[in-house]
Formats: structure tokens, sequence, C-alpha cells
């Protein structure tokens, strides 16, 4: 797994001809499409001091063990952009961790609170092994997005993931 950055780049280098982003941004010379929307939301373990809670206030989230995703990862940019929104910014030498599985991990099992996908915690918080949290005013929602080299034709299987894609999401 690569985050938005990475993915970024290898389309742009010719390493791959689709990738997907959940990135804000588009780095020049890219082409997207948005195949889904998603949201971000904060997630803690069931023992959790939090969990029997059904919100935060921003400034309980970024004081009470916030682990994030490392820098280019689009989950991070969507935090930091909902953050900033409201006047505040993620606190310097925060843990990050680089994949949405390790983040669960640190939260299930380490007592860490985290900012993640609901696609990616739905099954999660319905067996109760991550209990979700709302942080009224932070607004996290974002799109997902298949993105090509501008001006590059797609290959045919490139065309097919494209078109499996976009049926899938719509």
């Amino acid at each position: 797994m690569r985050n938005s950055t990475d993915v970024a780049q290898a389309v742009l280098a010719g390493e791959v001809e689709l990738g997907f982003v959940e990135s804000a941004t588009l780095r020049r010379g890219l082409r997207s499409r948005t195949i889904a929307h998603d949201e971000l939301v904060v997630v803690v373990g069931p023992g959790h001091r939090w969990a029997r809670r059904s919100a935060l206030r921003v400034d309980e989230l970024l004081t009470g063990g916030l682990v994030v995703r490392e820098r280019g990862s689009g989950t991070r940019e969507t935090l930091e952009r909902g953050l900033a929104a409201l006047g505040e910014r993620l606190p310097e030498h925060l843990p990050h961790l680089g994949s949405t599985a390790a983040l669960k991990t640190a939260v299930q099992h380490g007592g860490a609170v985290a900012v993640l996908s609901t696609l990616a915690v739905a099954d999660d918080v319905a067996r109760g092994a991550l209990v979700r949290l709302a942080v009224p005013g932070l607004a996290l929602e974002r799109r997902l997005r298949m993105v090509w080299k501008d001006g590059t034709a797609l290959s045919a299987a490139a065309r097919r993931i494209a078109a499996a894609a976009s049926t899938v999401a719509g």
C-alpha cells in the first residue's frame, strides 16, 4: 500500500497507469475521476476511557493520545484541512504509522485514538472492535479519486479496471 503522494508520483513516473488517491489536491500532470465519497471518523477501542462517550471536543482529540498517518497520506491531509478550518493544527511530534491496519491495531490494542475512513472501520465498528466518536464542527469529508497521467491513453487492462472501479463506486 502507498499513500496518496506516492501513488501520484508512481503514475507521473509511468510506474503504473492508474492509481487511487484520497488527497484533496492533485499534482500537475494528472487527470482524475471521483469514484466515491468518504468521511473520516474518530475511533477508539472498546476499553478506552472515551468509549462510552458519544462526542469529543477538538482539543480533547488533539491531546488525548492521537496517532495519525504519515505525511503524504490523504487521510492525514483531510484531517489537517478539517483542523485548519477550525483554526487548529496537529501538534508537532505526534506518533504516526504508515497504514490504516497499523492505526486500527494501535487503537484496538494500544489505547490510542485515530481518525480513519468510515469505509475502513465500518465492519470493526459494527462488531464492537472499534467505537466511533463524533467531534462536532470537525468536517472530514473527502473524495476518493482514480488518477492517471494527463495525455496518456490507458491500456485495455487499465480501462477495464477504471470501468470496474466506476461501476462498483457508482
